[in-house]
């Protein structure tokens, strides 16, 4: 199995192909290519290529699939004896992208993934049930 080690929004993801990560924002429409230059190390199946700091003409390609917000964390404070109290929310901006191809030095891929597409589920009201079963 090859798998690419990368660098994006100061820290490092070991990706391969097909595989859909949760990263930090990034400035791109939904469905957009993504480019990441910052490979760490590359693995096929036969070697491993480790860079100094990066390898040179290696990329990564990923497809944004849809720009998310995490689960709310709540920051309290609380002064004793002074009756300072201050609470905020917080929900950090993330990207969900899915890696499509790791290309090696002179473009050479060394794996390929199929594109999932989301599936569009129809929900039906109470009152379009009722009216498909009187018919």
């Amino acid at each position: 199995m090859s798998f690419a080690i990368i660098e994006t929004g100061g820290k490092q993801y070991k990706v391969s192909a097909s595989k859909i990560l949760e990263i930090e924002k990034l400035n791109a429409k939904i469905g957009e290519t993504i480019k990441f230059k910052n490979v760490l190390l590359l693995n096929d199946n036969s070697k491993t290529e480790i860079g100094s700091p990066n390898i040179e003409g290696a990329t990564v390609e990923a497809k944004l699939l849809d720009n998310v917000k995490d689960r709310t964390v709540l920051v309290f404070h609380k002064r004793r004896r002074k009756h300072s109290r201050k609470k905020n929310g917080h929900r950090q901006r993330h990207a969900k992208i899915q890696i499509t191809k790791i290309l090696a030095k002179g473009g050479k891929v060394i794996d390929e993934a199929k594109i999932v597409e989301k599936k569009k589920t129809l929900k039906k009201g109470k009152k379009d049930i009722e009216k498909e079963s009187k018919k």
